[in-house]
């Protein structure tokens, strides 16, 4: 017993003798909260333990005092001792700061350390920018289940992605207004856009592993060009480093979608670069042996796994004066979708303003996407306050599709009580490329003790983009009795062959000043500032088609042949075909040049307050002028052969930031702001697209926003936030597309509908426990417009011989493509000691309004959207990590649907009612795996 007693006593003393601390390790510069830091014992080396995601750490079974050992790269180490009074029973933990490795070239300081491309970095962008800013960091980006830009930014608080016919995230629509209403930047310079007739940047031709951050602007200064309602995306690219750098990746991939069915391809190097009429000229008759056959060869097949990988480097030379980074990406990947897509019409025939569908096409999409991005910085510093930098980029993105349709005629021969249809075929085989190119030198000088302050910048961009030799081949057969007949070719239009290209080159000049004043006897600091712009756009735009029939040789040329499959022909290349235009179709108006001119100057100033409530206002006007024209190169009749507009605006702003506390802010902002129509927008054109006519509209007005906002900031640590904000904003003659009539027709084409507001709040959190951290964002956003819509309804005069008669009626409904909810949420894990990272990504789009519809109550919808993503990571010694990505895990279809429903449409076999209302659409992409390594040195 005696025994017992001294043991249990032993073992207390010496509980109470060894306890634990508990600490926090931050940049000693930036605050920022270091992860991945090694704390160790120095008497002890093998007792310690490593940062977690908010710098915190813990080392149990320590003596009452002893010396810490904190090691991290690219920082010096430090020793740090403690006694009894950092033990776990003090109530405040204990603070480690290191100070960056760094290197000094003459006054020039190098540091060793870059915060820009971490969390702690980007949550500290956001905190003092004179904007309301959202920053996506490098790594942030890495450890997320995103490969393309498009993608990534779909995680920003207020933003939802338009997507592709693949399902992968295309344009952004920054707080519900629509892709046009913002415009992107790569390192500050507006680049162009490759699309064929409009400003905005398809956001997944860039690889999101060039990035060293994301950050998405809410708010405009004067400094900034005004036409942005929604907002402005810049594309920060890799920086030199301040150390030899050198990183890595390589992984491949699959898509579940075809693990179901085959993915058809086709030979995309038989598609012509120039058509007929480009190679011999206007006069030249364009003859069968002039197009391949093998281009519409079609294969089918097991989809090949996808291939990406990466590769950077970068250096300081010269001792620190000369940077370097070197960056590349490629990407291959397999993606489509299946898809059932109904067409319908409004009854006209009675009161009932309903729609009846009138064809069902199941539709598959396969499409070989092949991108790839060259990046390439210098920056030199001429003398410690004079530096200059030369990017030049290049992004590229080719994509090779085969969209294969069954049609089934609702109307004519359909009975499915006795299994009879009509059937019709169409598949296309299309090749288009799109590429983004941009040179841009920087100059950046200070003066004196840096009161003066110089920046200018000359940029070259262009943007291309191509779809040559597009064909199509159109096939017919009936079904009766359940039995289809053979399939033949369609005689009067069997195909088509297309080419399509555009080139937007700009060139831009910045030039912008700034002078500080420190009025130490107000306690505040006064800073001036005034620049101008200048760009020069040129657009070229070319189009031409050429139409085929069936040719049987054994007839006279001309004749109408009948040629079945499995008689005479069995592959799409062994139709024989004659040409029906064979001089094309070059005068559309899609053959057309177009410029674009803008001057543009500012003014503005700021005050910033010293103390301990700080106190930041920054007001400022720009004046922009535009001057948009454009020349059709051949006439069209009833419409004029050149057209131009030309406005003025004067932008005004302001933007005041109180910050009540070190780590809290208030922001209150207004901005007024435009958007241009895009260059196509009023050409006066029209073209037949798969689902609607498509037309122009010359007398197109640009739009006038009024932009304000109430934002609360709360950074508890360096990586941590809390924001709320409320926004509002009123449009002046919005541009939106929708179905309207000219003549006797109806057209899908731009128009101003009236004014519009649209508001919202937005709330925006990130938390770190440890190893464990949530990051989650919602954003409500209402909108509405009232337009005028067209009711069908009873004659009240039963004599009439018009039964049914038409009149305009007012209709508010919310903007194009606004969202009333979104909501994302990702759950992160970082095992510091163990090496791993995951995450799991939740991203919520809820309804909305995709195409505006003439008639009342047709608005075409587009339904709520839910997509899960995964990622982790497991890194080993030297710099080597294995990775993998998972996305779309819940293969949610997209949808889109007309919210009432006529009871016609019940009699259509196999339709499903969606939400009660008429579904129109439906596609499913397919979960998409991805396994790599990478490597970091």
């Amino acid at each position: 017993m005696r025994y017992s007693l001294l043991i249990t006593a032993v073992l207390f003393a010496g509980i109470a003798s060894a306890s634990s601390i508990r600490g926090i390790v931050k940049d000693a510069q930036t605050g920022e909260e270091l992860v991945g830091v090694t704390i160790a014992l120095k008497e002890e080396p093998t007792k310690g333990a490593v940062s977690g995601l908010n710098g915190s750490f813990a080392i149990h079974a320590l003596q009452n005092s002893g010396v810490l050992v904190c090691t991290y790269l690219g920082y010096k180490a430090e020793e740090v001792p403690f006694g009894a009074g950092a033990i776990r029973e003090t109530p405040a933990p204990l603070t480690i700061r290191l100070e960056p490795a760094h290197l000094e070239v003459d006054e020039v300081v190098v540091y060793g350390h870059a915060a820009d491309d971490t969390e702690a970095g980007a949550r500290s962008a956001e905190r003092i920018s004179p904007r309301v800013v959202s920053v996506v960091s490098a790594k942030a980006i890495e450890l997320s289940p995103d490969v393309t830009v498009a993608n990534v930014i779909q995680r920003v608080s207020g933003v939802t992605v338009e997507r592709s016919r693949s399902g992968d995230g295309q344009y952004a629509i920054l707080r519900g207004m629509d892709k046009r209403y913002s415009y992107t930047l790569v390192n500050g310079v507006k680049i162009p856009s490759p699309d064929s007739k409009n400003r905005f940047v398809p956001l997944d031709i860039f690889p999101s592993e060039l990035l060293d951050r994301l950050e998405v602007t809410k708010s405009l200064t004067a400094d900034m060009e005004g036409d942005a309602v929604g907002g402005a995306v810049n594309l920060a690219m890799k920086d030199a480093p301040a150390r030899r750098s050198v990183q890595a990746s390589i992984s491949t991939g699959y898509n579940a979608l075809f693990l179901s069915r085959d993915f058809y391809s086709f030979d995309a190097g038989a598609a012509a670069k120039a058509s007929p009429y480009e190679l011999y000229g206007e006069s030249y008759p364009a003859k069968a042996r002039d197009f391949s056959g093998s281009l519409i060869r079609l294969r089918a097949g097991g989809a090949s796994p996808a291939l990406s990988g990466g590769f950077s480097c970068g250096d300081r030379l010269l001792g620190g004066r000369l940077g370097i980074m070197l960056a590349g990406s490629y990407q291959n990947t397999y993606r489509g979708s299946n898809s059932v897509y109904y067409g319908a019409t409004t009854a006209t025939s009675d009161a009932s303003n309903l729609p009846v569908l009138t064809d069902k096409n199941d539709r598959t999409y396969s499409e070989q996407h092949t991108r790839y991005g060259l990046h390439a910085k210098l920056d030199y510093r001429l003398a410690p306050q004079h530096k200059l930098t030369w990017y030049n980029a290049y992004m590229d993105l080719s994509e090779a599709q085969v969209r294969d349709n069954r049609k089934t005629d609702l109307s004519i021969g359909y009975n499915p009580a006795q299994g009879d249809c009509n059937l019709s075929f169409d598949t296309r085989f299309r090749l288009n490329r799109q590429s983004v190119a941009n040179s841009t030198l920087k100059g950046a000088h200070r003066f004196g003790a840096g009161a003066l302050r110089i920046e200018w910048s000359g940029a070259y961009s262009r943007a291309f983009s191509e779809t040559p030799d597009n064909a199509s081949v159109y096939t017919q057969a009936t079904v009766r009795s359940g039995v289809e007949n053979l399939t033949s070719v369609v005689t009067l239009g069997g195909a088509d062959r297309r080419w399509e290209h555009n080139a937007d080159e700009d060139w831009a000049g910045y030039l912008n000043l700034a002078y500080t004043h420190a009025a130490e006897e107000l306690g505040a600091e006064v800073e001036l500032a005034a620049g101008a712009l200048y760009r020069d756009k040129q657009r070229g735009n070319f189009f031409n088609q050429y139409d085929f029939r069936p040719y049987d040789e054994g007839k006279p040329e001309g004749a109408r042949s009948n040629l079945v499959k499995g008689v005479d022909w069995n592959d799409y290349s062994e139709i024989s075909f004659m040409v029906f235009t064979p001089h094309g179709a070059v005068g559309n108006p899609l053959n057309y040049d177009a410029s674009e001119r803008i001057a543009a100057g500012y003014g503005q100033a700021t005050v910033k307050t010293h103390g301990r409530r700080p106190l930041r206002l920054t007001a400022g006007v720009r004046a922009e002028a535009t001057e948009q024209g454009y020349y059709l190169k051949y006439a069209i009749a009833g419409a004029p052969n050149t057209g131009s507009q030309t406005y003025a605006d004067y932008l005004p702003s302001v933007h005041l930031k109180y910050s009540p506390t070190g780590n809290s802010s208030v922001r209150a902002s207004y901005y007024k702001s435009i958007n241009r129509p895009s260059f196509f927008e009023i050409v006066p054109y029209r073209i037949l697209n798969e689902d609607f006519t498509e037309a122009g509209n010359p007398d197109l007005k640009h739009t006038v926003a009024h932009n304000a906002e109430l934002r609360y900031e709360f950074f508890p640590r360096p990586s941590e936030q809390l924001m709320a904000g409320l926004f509002y904003k009123r449009l002046e003659n919005p541009i939106e597309y929708g179905m309207l009539m000219q003549g006797q027709g109806t057209f899908y084409m731009p128009a101003n509908f009236g004014n519009a507001t649209n508001y919202g709040l937005e709330v925006d959190v990130t938390k770190y426990f440890y190893a464990f951290g949530v990051k989650a964002n919602y954003t409500f956003t209402q909108s509405q417009i009232t337009t005028t819509k067209l009711l069908s309804y009873d004659n009240p005069d039963p004599e009439a011989s018009e039964k049914i008669l038409v009149r305009n009626v007012e209709k508010t409904r919310p903007l194009n493509g606004q969202s009333k909810h979104v909501a994302n949420l990702s759950l992160l894990y970082t095992g510091v000691r163990s090496g791993w990272n995951a995450q799991l990504a939740l991203s919520y789009t809820g309804d909305r309004l995709y195409a505006v519809s003439r008639y009342i109550d047709n608005d075409i919808w587009q339904g709520g959207y839910l997509q899960l993503d995964a990622a982790a990571e497991k890194k080993f010694r030297m710099g080597v990590s294995l990775f993998a990505k998972a996305t779309n895990l819940l293969n949610t279809p997209m949808v889109r649907y007309l919210k009432k429903q006529n009871a016609a449409n019940e009699n259509v076999a196999g339709y499903d009612r969606y939400r009660s209302g008429t579904l129109v659409r439906k596609d499913y992409y397919g979960q998409m795996l991805q396994v790599g390594a990478r490597y970091r040195f």
